[in-house]
């Protein structure tokens, strides 16, 4: 891995300091400037420039990593006093999703038809669409090169397989999940869709932006996740809803990655502690990223807090509390630095009606 490591670096640092790419685009460049037929040959124009996945996924796995959001949800479903489980502190909580079913920016995701409960007083449910539609702020990693079966990665080389960082949106079936999670949790509540963008950005563009250390205390984790230096990054988020009948999308989130727990190297080193062998192009979401204002909720579940308020759309007169038909979702992101921001692009999808029961 370590070998590995040094390649990206090297690669990094002469697409950075190379700078061909920048100085080709520059203004004061003249070879394409002047060149019509070169710049036919040389550039796509966006709007014919297809995206596809950055990497073939072969495992998906979904942690539960924001204490904000964690908190949230467990007040919503079993009050203040046990927000949080009694493991949640302990280790990066998390489940195996389906890779099948990521996909890039752009693609439309289907309202997913399940057993959901017809009332809050039903005991028998029905075979319904799910009327609680909802997304997830996420990010997600990619894994690069990964370990043996049954060697699992330590905390000292964690970083050095972990690629890169993309925007991620785990579509949710609220009330789909509601019925079938206990007792193995989210199933075909997750699995219809999980929309990723197509821009990875790397851990070594992210430098600039670690955070200062913070070690967890209260409690402390056990020795194996256990970091000395930081891997939380300052990547600010925003989420846009714009429904078929509005103009433009309207933000309804602005979050930040830094309100993340648990690492990616700390989920990384839990996920494979067992053994459990990591491959180049897993993903691995960080779980809802919410903060600490009503405006930096990570999902329509706590921005409507369970059903119970209403979100404005911006100007638009429009309000929500689940996602509509005809929603679309667009997720953007980036880190600031001084004169400059390094961009993650777009993690949008549209809602599209159920298959006909």
């Amino acid at each position: 891995p370590g070998r590995i490591r040094k390649l990206w670096k090297q690669w990094y640092q002469r697409r950075v300091r190379g700078n061909t790419v920048k100085k080709i685009l520059s203004k004061d460049e003249p070879s394409l400037q002047n060149n019509a037929g070169l710049r036919t040959k040389a550039l796509i124009p966006m709007r014919d420039a297809v995206m596809h996945l950055p990497a073939q996924i072969g495992d998906y796995t979904d942690f539960y990593s924001s204490r904000n959001h964690a908190t949230n949800v467990g007040i919503m479903f079993r009050g203040k006093e046990n927000a949080l489980m009694p493991n949640w502190l302990h280790l990066p909580v998390g489940y195996h999703g389906r890779a099948s079913s990521v996909v890039v920016d752009g693609t439309p995701v289907k309202r997913p038809l399940g057993q959901i409960l017809p009332s809050p007083t039903a005991t028998t449910p029905i075979f319904a669409p799910c009327k609680l539609m909802d997304f997830e702020l996420e990010m997600g990693f990619f894994v690069g090169p990964g370990n043996n079966f049954g060697e699992p990665i330590k905390m000292e080389n964690a970083a050095d397989n972990i690629f890169g960082l993309v925007l991620m949106n785990d579509w949710s079936a609220r009330d789909i999940q509601k019925w079938e999670y206990v007792p193995l949790g989210p199933f075909n509540a997750k699995n219809f869709g999980t929309t990723i963008g197509a821009w990875v950005v790397t851990m070594d563009a992210l430098a600039p932006f670690k955070l200062p250390h913070k070690p967890q205390e209260d409690p402390s984790p056990l020795p194996y996740l256990q970091e000395k230096d930081s891997y939380q990054f300052d990547i600010n988020l925003f989420v846009s809803i714009q429904g078929e009948n509005m103009t433009k999308p309207e933000v309804v989130a602005k979050s930040n990655f830094k309100h993340m727990y648990w690492s990616p190297r700390q989920q990384l080193v839990h996920h494979s502690v067992t053994g459990c062998n990591m491959r180049p192009g897993d993903l691995l979401g960080s779980g809802t990223i919410s903060g600490t204002e009503d405006d930096s909720l990570g999902s329509m579940l706590e921005l409507c807090w369970k059903g119970t308020r209403e979100v404005k759309l911006g100007d638009s007169g429009e309000v929500r509390k689940f996602l509509k038909d005809g929603d679309s979702v667009h997720m953007t992101g980036y880190a600031q630095g001084p004169g400059y921001r390094v961009g993650f692009g777009s993690c949008a999808g549209k809602v599209l009606p159920a298959n006909s029961i």
